[in-house]
């Protein structure tokens, strides 16, 4: 197991795999590494899940706090190409968050929620002795659906189109931007570069541009660029299909422009992520994005699933083919394990 952040794939197959508990018929797609979501199949009726911890991070304003650490949750869900349509929380909150705080909060999600047509079903509130932010509890987010039609994250196969929404560390540059404002412009960072990196964190969600995806064409498998960014991502995906990831991003543009002939693949880059990362000491695309999705689609939907994304006003670009084979060609180096997220270093040295 890894210092910090997620365990490995052969931690994985090695003491979680072998040991799950009763086996049951309706379970379609179970635990699995670098897999976001399990499946049931309730005779007919599917129910996509995935748990995730709740970050709340007081910085960013407890409000805005809730909405980010929604969107975690329900991303991991949203990636089966469904809406999520419930919602279980429980916290554990340290004593010193008080009623006000809670209940900013507490607005957060739940208009973020009722927005989305996501139900709040049960939960756990309580604080404790010992409980510390920002990991106060967790979220486990479901999805009723066709079991039939939903896009399981490991059905990357040959011949498939790499599809990127939004760009690499959206999530890592706003987070830092959002909550260390004044310890960037020490390492001379403009203000305004600061305040449009911030910015990210708003644009850090990608439910509707999965569900988005998943109606205009077919797609073989969708992932959240969390722990290990999008390398981690396209790592992940790839080792989960049994398939090769030839990756090409040697093109740029900047998320707000829309793409032109030129630039069509150039892959987005959010305002203020370069600068940042560069200040942090970080390689965008190992650190976390949530927000960003992966996508490989069959070459003749590609161009109508990147079409209905555009239409969404998110920026995306194609970088590469699924091929015969195994793990990921990047930047002219091969990769078969995600990349360790080397924004937990960054955040350890910020809090020092």
């Amino acid at each position: 197991m890894t210092d910090r952040g997620k365990i490995d794939r052969a931690f994985f197959a090695e003491r979680i795999a072998p040991r799950l508990g009763a086996e049951r018929g309706d379970v379609a797609l179970g635990p699995t590494h670098g897999v976001d979501f399990g499946l049931l199949d309730l005779d007919g009726t599917g129910l996509a899940i995935a748990t995730d911890p709740i970050s709340v991070l007081p910085g960013l304003g407890f409000e805005r706090a809730g909405r980010f650490a929604l969107h975690v949750a329900l991303s991991d869900v949203a990636v089966a190409g469904v809406a999520p349509t419930h919602l279980a929380v429980s916290f554990s909150l340290p004593e010193s968050v008080t009623d006000e705080q809670f209940d900013a909060l507490w607005t957060g999600i739940h208009e973020e929620c009722r927005e989305l047509g996501t139900s709040i079903v049960t939960g756990h509130t309580a604080r404790y002795p010992g409980a510390e932010l920002p990991w106060v509890g967790a979220a486990t987010a479901m999805a009723v659906c066709d079991p039939e039609t939903v896009v399981r994250p490991d059905g990357a196969r040959p011949g498939d189109r790499l599809l990127v929404t939004r760009g690499p560390a959206v999530e890592t540059a706003g987070l830092f931007a959002s909550l260390y404002p004044e310890q960037l412009g020490e390492r001379g960072l403009a203000p305004e570069t600061v305040a449009e990196a911030a910015a990210g964190i708003d644009e850090a969600r990608l439910v509707r541009d999965a569900v988005t995806a998943a109606e205009a064409g077919a797609v073989s498998a969708m992932h959240d660029a969390t722990e290990g960014g999008l390398l981690g991502a396209l790592c992940e995906m790839a080792g989960s299909a049994g398939v090769r990831f030839d990756v090409d991003v040697e093109g740029q543009r900047p998320s707000g422009s829309r793409a032109s002939p030129d630039d069509a693949d150039a892959v987005p880059m959010h305002a203020g992520v370069p600068q940042v990362c560069e200040a942090l000491g970080v390689d965008p695309w190992t650190v976390t994005s949530s927000g960003t999705l992966v996508l490989a689609v069959p070459p003749a939907d590609a161009d109508a699933v990147r079409r209905a994304i555009e239409a969404r006003e998110t920026p995306v670009a194609e970088i590469g083919e699924v091929r015969e084979g195994s793990g990921v060609r990047f930047r002219g180096e091969e990769w078969t394990e995600p990349p360790r997220d080397q924004s937990w270093d960054a955040y350890a040295a910020f809090e020092k």
